[in-house]
């Protein structure tokens, strides 16, 4: 939007780039703190809170419509306190005002927008309204506010009381379930029953790739040789990588598809989505040896290295949805430039990427759709897959030469830590996979960047980075994920400081962010600012939930330093979310993965010596499912360790329930103690 002419509100001294997209609204837009809530007070005002996302649609059609209007702006500002969010920064708010709005409407999204009292408690709220819907609602419940304040202040504090009983029913479940393998059966055979056999994915639109529900369904048909699941998963995974929700032309995962066919995206791409499909692709690749996987993990992992990575070791956000005005302008191509910009290659390369009935969209546009059937495609053009790679990587290159003429997708160029970290572990687990240095490096500059920039001398993290500054405590998740990144880059460095950092962090955890009332972690640390009412993240989401990965930290960890207890509490977290995992497995997969540990032999493999690189590559590299690294190229006081290094030979250990094999120095002997 053109600013020139325009006053800028108090947004304009924030960094996160959504909340300056909104810096020249006539909307009196304040950030989220106490001053306004100080204000709200003062002026005996209620609050309107905001919050959205820079690469979120709806949220711009809302900002153009109601917050860009000057009628519109008046009224908000004579009536209430507007405070304006990035989810991404305040996922705490995000995570209270949306339980807020769920309780009360049943469902919830973004822009999400919520009426507040200003002692922070919510008695209304919603997510898009048109602009004359939105006028009625902020003109009525001010009036609401004013004249019966008192039925206004019940709704609202029996409606935190609500979330602070279902806050306490999530977190203390308990059930005479048992963890084991039945449970596991008896979720996915409820679960089948909701999957679409025919386009992968679930059996209804949107999709959402999901990517830690393909990690446990993946790894649970391995174990229990599922061949119907584990061709489920292939066909998701084939259908979603040759789809529109891929870039066919530039690399990288969408939000979502629109459709069942995972055709047309909500064209905005993000971080999270990116690391953990990388990873998720790079672990099916180990395990079914299909040469696409491959092919898109590092086609993924290349988009984000051109794109997002900061040589000073940080990732960008995300990209927006939306350029020049117009959702996915920049992705979608019609038939005139096609023919125009490809010339006589233009026929080969409209059968490989669908431009037809298939790949069409609207206006004349297409969606890239990469063809599910090369093989005809080869047959046709009598082209060998040499042939054909090298003449699309013709067509490929003049198309992303003609894309740099259109105008580049908004980018939110702010580091988030739990993305970071994310982002860090899928490098370090495709360097282990593909044995291709750079992810190495990558994924050690990104760690060293946390732990050197982003955490502080008490041993706290920032939420996030831009501009030289971390700012916002971190919540759960970002420790949940940095504590599994440094776990990663332990096993490219065998250098013990990261297992360490770790475990501080961990330890930190337990500390700052314990429920006295539950086993399971707040969201917010005790030590940051208090909002209504405290809340933790449970269900799996599109990114695992920061108790369940907390969860997997503690197993791990507790197997890495011999604490019984860490492994007892991971287990007993489990425990809470049986019940519910049996009645709705894809909103508790990552729960599911721990599971899989629980109910399955868990192997622990050390490898000690001067070599243990040229051992763990090739033995990562077969795909072990169920089983941890313990590594050292010295001697080491870790318990899977001790008292086991040989200066002159390299052994591997491996390990089930405190009992280990006699040390073996080939990988094929390994693979014959793991089989």
């Amino acid at each position: 939007m053109n600013s020139s002419h325009k006053q800028a509100n108090l947004l304009i001294h924030e960094s996160s780039p959504y909340l300056l997209q909104h810096a020249y609204n006539p909307v009196h837009w304040h950030p989220f703190g106490k001053e306004a809530f100080e204000l709200a007070k003062k002026l005996n005002k209620p609050l309107l809170i905001s919050i959205g996302y820079s690469a979120c649609h709806w949220c711009h059609v809302m900002e153009h419509e109601s917050f860009e209007d000057e009628q519109v702006a008046a009224l908000m500002n004579e009536h209430f306190i507007n405070v304006k969010v990035d989810r991404e920064e305040r996922s705490d708010v995000d995570m209270l005002y949306m339980q807020a709005v769920q309780l009360m409407t049943g469902h919830g999204g973004w822009p999400l927008n919520c009426f507040v009292m200003p002692n922070g408690q919510a008695f209304y709220g919603g997510t898009y309204f048109k602009k004359d819907h939105w006028m009625r609602i902020v003109q009525n419940l001010s009036e609401l506010y004013h004249n019966d304040p008192e039925k206004v202040m019940q709704y609202a504090s029996e409606l935190n009381k609500g979330i602070i009983q279902s806050e306490l029913l999530l977190s203390q479940k308990q059930h005479d379930e048992q963890i084991n393998r039945l449970v596991l059966q008896k979720t996915v055979a409820k679960w089948k029953l909701s999957m679409d056999d025919e386009e992968g994915g679930p059996n209804r639109a949107p999709k959402f790739p999901m990517p830690s529900n393909y990690r446990f369904l993946l790894r649970y048909a391995i174990l229990e040789n599922d061949q119907s699941l584990l061709d489920y998963v292939k066909l998701t995974l084939n259908k979603m990588a040759c789809g529109g929700i891929y870039d066919q032309l530039h690399g990288g995962f969408a939000r979502y598809s629109t459709d069942k066919y995972w055709k047309v995206p909500h064209f905005e791409k993000m971080l999270y989505d990116n690391a953990q499909l990388a990873s998720l692709y790079t672990e099916a690749f180990l395990l079914t040896e299909h040469s696409l996987y491959k092919e898109i993990a590092t086609d993924v992992l290349q988009f984000v290295e051109d794109n997002w990575w900061q040589e000073q070791g940080y990732f960008f956000s995300a990209y927006d949805a939306d350029s020049d005005g117009e959702e996915g302008k920049f992705y979608v191509w019609n038939e005139a430039d096609l023919k125009d910009i490809l010339g006589e290659e233009f026929n080969l390369f409209a059968r490989c990427y669908e431009i037809n009935e298939k790949g069409y969209w609207e206006n004349g546009n297409y969606v890239l759709m990469r063809s599910e059937n090369l093989h005809q495609v080869m047959n046709d053009f009598q082209l060998g897959a040499d042939d054909l790679k090298k003449r699309l990587q013709i067509c490929k290159d003049k198309l992303k030469q003609e894309s740099k003429s259109r105008i580049m997708p908004g980018l939110d160029d702010k580091c988030i830590t739990a993305w970071n970290a994310m982002m860090c572990s899928a490098f370090a687990q495709a360097y282990l996979a593909f044995g291709i240095n750079k992810y190495k490096h990558i994924a050690i500059k990104s760690i060293d960047f946390i732990l050197e920039k982003i955490k502080n001398k008490q041993g706290a993290l920032k939420r996030s980075y831009k501009n030289g500054e971390a700012k916002i405590d971190a919540f759960l998740d970002d420790y949940a994920f940095v504590i599994a990144a440094c776990m990663d880059v332990y096993l490219l460095t065998k250098d013990e400081k990261y297992l360490q950092e770790a475990k501080s962090l961990t330890d930190y955890c337990l500390s700052h962010f314990k429920n006295d009332e539950s086993l399971m972690l707040f969201y917010t640390s005790s030590k940051s600012e208090a909002l209504a009412a405290r809340t933790s993240e449970i269900a799996d989401n599109v990114t695992p939930s920061s108790n369940s990965q907390m969860a997997i930290n503690l197993f791990l960890l507790g197997h890495y330093y011999g604490n019984n207890a860490w492994q007892q509490r991971a287990e007993a977290m489990l425990q809470l979310v049986l019940q519910d995992m049996l009645h709705y497995g894809s909103a508790y997969s990552h729960w599911a993965c721990l599971a899989l540990h629980l109910t399955h032999p868990f192997k622990q493999v050390a490898i000690v010596g001067k070599t243990v690189d040229e051992l763990l590559l090739p033995l990562y590299q077969h795909g072990l499912t169920n089983t941890m690294f313990a590594l050292s190229t010295q001697a080491s006081d870790l318990p899977l360790i001790k008292n086991r290094f040989n200066n002159s030979q390299t052994m591997i250990y491996v390990c089930e329930n405190n009992t280990c094999q006699l040390p073996v120095n080939t990988v094929e002997q390994a693979l014959a103690q793991l089989a």
